[in-house]
């Protein structure tokens, strides 16, 4: 008998051990597959995959924004039921309540729900009610509700449910759900707080980027796109602006870096550039000289890739272009027929490198009705791709789109070549009248 319940203690122990395994291996599934993304909803389905069906049959997912209000974020079967109509804002919680759900979003919990008691009970509230229709079309026969609860604030609530009689949710299961739900808290807590710094960034640098300006009979758009993976500004920029001898300034850059350091920088060179070029009518490749040589002087240690270009109406319906590149992407011409071709003159080094380098300007004739782009590296860099590839997507998309109007031409280059890149894009896109828009010039006033 001695070494009967010898044995029997040992396969205790080993079943004791077992489950304190497998609660740890789960516990280390979840946060895997919360910390995989900083989207809050997509780190919450994740979780749903992994709990499903080990610790349940089905789980929802509960968020409370910033006014209170709850949002069915998830509901999971592990049968892959169709759930996504169960989704979506919930009927406010109201305070007298007494639905598990509404008293775990008050602050209780995590509870063991009595689902012949939820049934029952008389409680009047929409969230009850929608309560009820969950369990019942979903089925369960035990459920474990708990608070997405983390740094003193309320998140939301994390429900499991079971449909067979084995297993059941009971008390027992607390302490592992609650770990669960500590943890979902905190992932949440830190996809909003990244959410948040992204948006603030984003804010910060468009509200360095201009307004543009009406330079009729020009059709002129911009976009900015901030790097998907970024939560710090970054120092792309545009610009345009019309010069008192009638010429259209156009400007892009892109400052070395994506950190607040660069968006200064970029700021510093945007001002500095536009005194330069209104107090200065010179060839670009010499304002360009001149805002090295001075961003050397005050800001030295940054580098910046810009072109700077001159547009103003020339002979027989065309435009002249005169414009120098320093070190960046040269700018793209689309004519109205889809012919494309880069301007690869008036290039030189980035900014930053030397002060002293010459600055060539080119000049180059335009079509009436052509499309002029300008874009920083962005759009066209994909990690480990030739940056030929990209350019030549660019030519193949933008002859595609060059008789859609100027907005719709910027919006679709983005739809189809912004996704796959890890940096910032800038877009600015010049529209030059059709030929019987625009004068020659001996006929201007």
């Amino acid at each position: 008998m001695a070494s009967k319940g010898a044995a029997g203690g040992g396969d205790d122990v080993d079943a004791v051990l077992q489950a304190a395994l497998q609660r740890l291996a789960l516990l280390a599934a979840a946060t895997d597959a919360l910390s995989s993304s900083l989207d809050g909803a997509v780190a919450l389905r994740r979780l749903c995959q992994v709990l499903l069906p080990r610790l349940a049959d089905w789980c929802a997912a509960d968020l409370l924004d910033e006014h209170g209000r709850a949002h069915r974020v998830v509901v999971a079967h592990w049968e892959r039921l169709p759930t996504s109509h169960l989704e979506g804002p919930l009927p406010p919680i109201v305070e007298t309540s007494s639905d598990p759900l509404a008293r775990v979003l008050r602050g209780a919990g995590p509870l063991v729900v009595d689902l012949s008691v939820m049934a029952s009970v008389e409680d009047g509230s929409a969230l009850h009610a929608a309560q009820v229709a969950l369990f019942s079309e979903l089925g369960a026969r035990s459920a474990l509700i708990a608070p997405l609860r983390a740094r003193r604030q309320m998140f939301g609530a994390l429900t499991l449910a079971r449909s067979g009689d084995a297993f059941a949710l009971t008390e027992n299961d607390l302490a592992l759900v609650e770990d669960l739900a500590h943890r979902t808290a905190l992932a949440v807590d830190n996809s909003r707080l990244y959410a948040s710094v992204q948006s603030t960034a984003e804010h910060l640098q468009r509200s360095l980027l201009p307004a543009l300006p009406d330079v009729a009979p020009l059709g002129i758009a911009a976009r900015y796109v901030p790097a998907r993976a970024a939560v710090e500004v970054g120092g792309d920029w545009y610009d345009c602006f019309p010069l008192p001898d009638g010429t259209t300034a156009l400007i892009i850059g892109d400052v070395t870096g994506h950190d607040l350091p660069a968006a200064v920088t970029m700021g510093q060179l945007r001002n500095m550039l536009r005194a330069l070029v209104c107090d200065r009518l010179e060839p670009p490749g010499d304002i360009l000289r001149r805002l090295d040589v001075i961003s050397h002087t005050l800001y030295g240690g940054h580098t910046a890739t810009c072109i700077y270009a001159l547009l103003e109406p020339g002979p027989h319906h065309s435009w002249q272009l005169k414009c120098a590149n320093a070190g960046h992407p040269p700018p793209l011409l689309v004519s109205h027929d889809g012919d494309t071709r880069y301007l690869t003159t008036g290039h030189s080094v980035l900014l930053g490198i030397e002060p002293d380098t010459p600055r060539p300007s080119s000049t180059h004739t335009l079509a009436p009705a052509s499309t002029l782009l300008l874009y920083t590296d962005g759009l066209i860099e994909r990690p480990g791709e030739d940056l030929d590839r990209g350019l030549a997507r660019l030519r193949q998309h933008a002859a595609a789109l060059t008789r859609e109007p100027l907005a719709v031409f910027c919006d679709e280059l983005l739809a189809g070549l912004a996704h796959g890149g890890n940096d910032d894009i800038a877009l600015l896109a010049v529209r030059l009248p059709p030929h019987d828009l625009n004068p020659p010039a001996e006929e201007r006033p």
